[in-house]
């Protein structure tokens, strides 16, 4: 189940469309805001997306059939969790991935 984090009011407000940036390029908010941990949670969870859609990728491609068959249903599913994760950050809610959000790659 995912877990939702609580900021700073101020940080989130200050930092949601940089955080919200973060699924389309996970380093946005590091780069732009680096002491905001609003920005740096979503640029995780933009990371862990990234990773999920590389390695994703990678393993359908090497499915002869079945896997290039699944492959655009893969990519419209890791679309989704994209535009869900950007729309939570410009909400400003934190809330993690289901399944592998409590992943913490960026400390």
């Amino acid at each position: 189940m995912s877990e939702k984090r609580v900021f700073e009011a101020e940080d989130i407000e200050k930092n949601k469309i940089l955080s919200a940036l973060a699924y389309l390029l996970f380093f946005i908010p590091l780069l732009a805001a680096p002491e905001s941990k609003f920005g740096k949670f979503h640029a995780n969870q933009g990371l862990l997306n990234l990773i999920l859609a590389i390695v994703g990728g990678i393993v359908l491609g090497f499915i002869p059939i079945i896997g290039w068959m699944l492959m655009p249903l893969f990519n419209l599913a890791i679309l989704a969790i994209d535009r869900w994760g950007a729309n939570n950050a410009y909400s400003g809610k934190a809330v993690e991935m289901p399944i592998y959000g409590n992943i913490e790659i960026l400390k």
